[in-house]
């Protein structure tokens, strides 16, 4: 059974995305400024592509990645042990009521736009592009 992302399938409310947008764009300026005091997060470039809030705005999952796309796990593993001095960033910021659980997870929209170039190059594929065009 497939695993819900959200309370509705209408998908995230407006709230959702801004606060999201807001985490992210927090999250980003600390680890490109060095804000937290931690010199193994400090030496790695890490890009967030993207926050996702649940419905109840508790929980906000990053989706993150290093320059190059390489220690994926080291750059998470060194963002979970300062969890709690980035979550107090984003409390600051935000001014929720309750400032939402952090969790980080790897950024796999690079691996999934290569894959679907991929396939897209694939002469099966284009030909069958080609002959619904003619149609």
């Amino acid at each position: 059974m497939a695993k819900k992302r959200f309370d509705n399938d209408k998908g995230p409310s407006q709230r959702m995305l801004k606060v999201g947008e807001l985490i992210r764009r927090t999250l980003a300026d600390a680890l490109m400024q060095g804000t937290v005091h931690d010199p193994d997060l400090n030496r790695m470039n890490i890009t967030v592509g993207e926050v996702r809030v649940s419905p109840d705005l508790r929980i906000a999952t990053a989706y993150v990645l290093p320059l190059g796309g390489k220690d994926a796990d080291e750059a998470i593993k060194a963002l979970a042990r300062n969890t709690g001095e980035l979550r107090r960033l984003v409390g600051k910021v935000t001014g929720l009521k309750h400032t939402p659980e952090l969790r980080f997870l790897p950024d796999d929209t690079f691996d999934r736009m290569e894959e679907t170039r991929r396939l897209f190059a694939d002469e099966n594929v284009r030909r069958d592009l080609d002959n619904d065009e003619e149609e």
